[in-house]
């Protein structure tokens, strides 16, 4: 089933406004409430100044046809309100897409939909301490049986579907732009894997770049998706903190990751625990306990991912564990098994991104304790 010609009129009348609508938000003068929720006619006499007469123009000679054929040859499949595959949690939104266009077949998307999800959110320019823990909150959410939710941009977004990825999991990518668009171009690797394994989805049809105002619009679907938005790290100025905002508003859970309080990365998240609008999170046992919040875990699941890891290690990598597991350090492994020394650092690296190592504070390592 497509979207009905309704609603896809009204999806391409907002991409065709959609620098209006740029032009609009930019102007300091009273805004209209909720642009994107206003019936067709009010929104064009919110937003289209010099383009009204074209605008009307637009809806009279709108071929629906024609924009489904288009979908079609992106690769991009279309749901709108009417069909019973449309995400139910998009229903709590004032203004919920028109058209939820998609990579993949609505089916799937609905599989991915319909589980627990996790909207992780955070800084593009992040710490190095900030991307592992979000790659771990990915990887650890994924095999808890949580969808992982997040919108695909550089730093904490990118590293919490990598997460998801490396847990064989099926995570929601959700664009400003159209969904056959990889954004940023940076991670046009990553939007294919993301598309391979789980779905990438968008308001705005095939072919439309994104707007400075549909940033924060796509925002508000990632916080529909989600019974939790997690927020890694954050400036006080964050366009993360527009997603916690939609969180609490959509009375969805909210959580943060504290940080130092003299690191500007935690800005946003010490203000949000501070106003007591947010949970913490220190690792995964916390973020699945507010996911579920009192639901079962799916049957044996390993709090810790520990298992999955293990199943993930190279054979020497499982060898240099082994060695620091039995309190050897770099040189003393480096020896026993006849190899340089770099390469041992190598593992060791790896193995402290897995979580399974950390520094002893002497210059070695130790295994990480039980989470």
């Amino acid at each position: 089933m497509s979207a009905c010609d309704a609603c896809l009129r009204r999806s391409h009348l907002i991409a065709f406004l959609a620098a209006r609508v740029a032009a609009v938000l930019a102007e300091p003068r009273p805004r209209p409430s909720a642009i994107l929720g206003l019936p067709e006619l009010e929104f064009i006499e919110a937003v289209a100044g010099g383009r009204k007469d074209a605008a009307e123009r637009f809806i009279e000679d709108f071929d629906a046809d024609v924009a489904r054929n288009m979908a079609e040859r992106a690769g991009i499949g279309e749901l709108c309100a009417h069909d019973p595959l449309y995400p139910e949690r998009l229903g709590d939104l004032y203004d919920p897409p028109a058209v939820l266009y998609h990579t993949g077949s609505a089916a799937r998307l609905a599989q991915i939909t319909e589980l627990p999800a996790v909207t992780i959110v955070g800084a593009r320019r992040a710490s190095s301490a900030g991307v592992a823990m979000a790659h771990e909150l990915g990887r650890g959410a994924t095999t808890a049986g949580i969808t992982v939710v997040s919108g695909l941009a550089l730093g904490i977004d990118g590293a919490a579907h990598r997460g998801a990825i490396d847990a064989a999991g099926a995570p929601l990518a959700v664009l400003a732009g159209g969904a056959d668009i990889p954004y940023p171009r940076n991670h046009v690797r990553l939007y294919e894997q993301v598309r391979e394994r789980g779905a990438v989805v968008s308001e705005l049809p095939p072919g439309v770049r994104p707007f400075r105002w549909s940033f924060p619009a796509r925002n508000r679907i990632m916080a529909a998706l989600g019974r939790v938005t997690l927020v890694v790290e954050a400036r006080d100025r964050s366009g993360s903190l527009i997603t916690a905002d939609f969180a609490t508003q959509l009375n969805r859970g909210l959580a943060v990751v504290p940080g130092p309080a003299t690191s500007p990365f935690a800005d946003g998240c010490l203000k949000l625990l501070r106003d007591g609008a947010a949970s913490v999170i220190r690792g995964v046992a916390d973020l699945v306990d507010d996911v579920y919040d009192g639901e079962a875990r799916p049957e044996g699941w390993d709090p810790s991912g520990r298992a999955y890891v293990l199943e993930q290690l190279s054979d020497f990598d499982r060898t240099v564990l082994d060695a620091v597991e039995e309190g050897q350090h770099a040189g003393a492994i480096a020896r026993e098994h006849a190899v340089g020394a770099g390469r041992v650092r190598a593992a060791l690296a790896r193995l402290e991104m897995a979580g399974l190592i950390v520094p002893d504070g002497r210059g070695a390592y130790q295994p990480s304790p039980a989470r």
